[in-house]
């Protein structure tokens, strides 16, 4: 049977050195962002979970790994995260997953999910904000005509 491969990326605590990233490279192949807090490497294991253990098990004594995720999602639609807590977070989060009558896995979940919509409403009204002041000292029409010119400006700048 084959064992699949897991894309998975890691943020860090702060910029990898070349020598950090040189002791890596021995034990898994990986590519690096331009400012080296973010490391996309590909996992040999049976399932994401297992990959994410792995690598966090190799990585922590090489990296000042913050945050790892799986970076593609599964069957359902979602993403892993792996994240390291010191033993008072967990303490912290136990105890609010009790009084949320929820596991500490579901609390988590729930909570990264409010962060997410609670970020997404923001950046809505954020938008909206700019949008209506935007509209006080010109028409739909010269803004609508102004925002088709920068998209394609974008997009034929992207372009080879």
């Amino acid at each position: 049977m084959t064992v699949p491969h897991h894309a998975l990326e890691s943020t860090l605590t702060r910029a990898a050195t070349r020598a950090e990233l040189d002791r890596v490279v021995g034990v898994f192949q990986l590519a690096a962002s331009h400012e080296r807090t973010r490391l996309m490497t590909v996992v040999k294991a049976r399932t994401p979970q297992r990959a994410l253990h792995r690598a966090r098990h190799v990585l922590d004594s090489l990296l000042p790994v913050d945050i790892l995720c799986t970076h593609y999602s599964g069957g359902d639609g979602r993403i892993l995260i792996n994240v390291s807590f010191t033993p008072a977070e967990y303490t912290w989060i136990r105890q609010a997953a009790a009084r949320a009558g929820q596991s500490p896995n579901a609390y988590l979940r729930c909570a990264v999910i409010r962060a997410l919509g609670r970020t997404d409403r923001e950046a809505a009204e954020r938008l909206d904000t700019a949008l209506a002041q935007l509209l006080t000292n010109t028409t739909p029409e010269q803004l609508m005509t102004a925002t088709a010119r920068i998209i394609t400006t974008i997009r034929r700048a992207h372009t080879c």
